[in-house]
Order: structure tokens, then sequence, then C-alpha cells
């Protein structure tokens, strides 16, 4: 089991976090921003991971902080988890159509941090979140995880659905990427020799 425990406490935001990547699609997620807490919750539902992110920031200030390091606190339980990443996919991608919505997320854990994400969402808040915060989460994840991370909405009207299409995308595709490679179980997958 490849599992993963940390606290990050800053002057602006206070998270502990465990991961379990075999796990169940279980989830203990607390953020104080509600629609946060749902794409999380399904974000681990559909990775199949155990998540626990309890989370405690300056919302009063603004949410950036506490969406921005939780991204972050994600990033450091996936490195952390996945260790040296020897036989694992390392690469994933889903495509998922959310009712009127499509959306695309690439995702390679080769450890070259990189982020293109475009959602069309042109609201400033969906639920009780600042939707512009949702680069924020994955320039956090993508910085501490060793990822590039590519994430697209084709089309679609509902922001709601666009956000949620990203987030279940990101799921499957760090489901796949983090998945074991049974034929190069013992390699590194890197010509290189090093991620």
């Amino acid at each position: 089991m490849r599992t993963a425990t940390l606290h990050r406490d800053t002057k602006e935001t206070q998270i502990a976090g465990s991961l379990t990547i075999e796990g169940r699609g279980q989830y203990r997620i607390s953020t104080g921003i509600r629609f946060f807490d749902h794409m999380l919750e399904l974000f681990t539902r559909h990775g199949g991971f155990d998540l626990e992110i309890q989370a405690k920031g300056d919302l009063d200030v603004d949410q950036h902080h506490t969406v921005e390091d939780v991204g972050i606190v994600l990033g450091q339980l996936f490195s952390k988890a996945l260790g040296d990443r020897v036989g694992i996919n390392r690469a994933g991608y889903f495509v998922l159509p959310m009712d009127e919505t499509l959306a695309v997320v690439a995702v390679d854990l080769g450890g070259r941090p990189y982020l293109v994400y475009q959602d069309r969402v042109r609201v400033r808040l969906v639920g009780d979140l600042q939707s512009e915060l949702c680069e924020d989460f994955f320039g956090g994840f993508v910085h501490h995880a060793g990822a590039n991370l590519h994430a697209k909405v084709l089309y679609g009207r509902s922001n709601h659905h666009k956000i949620e299409a990203i987030f279940k995308c990101f799921a499957r595709a760090m489901r796949y990427a983090c998945s074991k490679d049974l034929q190069l179980a013992d390699q590194l997958p890197s010509t290189k020799g090093l991620l």
C-alpha cells in the first residue's frame, strides 16, 4: 500500500492530509469551501484513492491561500506516496462527457512540473468557490507532485459541469498514471534513469 501523511502549517493555513493510492474512494474533506470540498470528494471517489484533508485557512482574507495550499499538500502527498515511482504507468489521460460539457485531462508524473489549464468558466463564483482559484489549485499540485498536467474543457454550458468534469478527468488520469505496470514492475518509466 502506497500511503503518505503530512502536516503543512503556515501563517495563512494549517492543513493535515493523508492519502492511500490503493484506496476505496473514501474521503474526509473539510476546507471551509463547500464546492471545493465536493470537487475533492469526487476526485477521491473517481480516482479510487482514500484521502483526508482537514484545512483551516484565512478565509476572512480570501480563499486563495486555502485553495492553493490544498493543491500543494495534495501534490506533496502523491509525491511522497509514489516514492521512487518505479513500475508506475507514469502518464494517463481521460476524456469525460458530463451532460453538455466535454473535458479532457492528461497528466505525466515524470518530475517536470508544468500546467496548461483552460476551463472556459467566465463567472466569479461557482457555488461558494472563487472559480479562478481552480488554476491556482492545479498549479500548487503540479509543482509539488512533479507533474505535467493539461486540463481543458472543450465545450459546455454549465460552469458547475465544467469544473466538475475537469476534476473527474483529473481523478481518472491520476488513477491510471499512478497504477503499476506489471510488465515493467521493476523499471523506472524513463530512458534517462531518473525522474
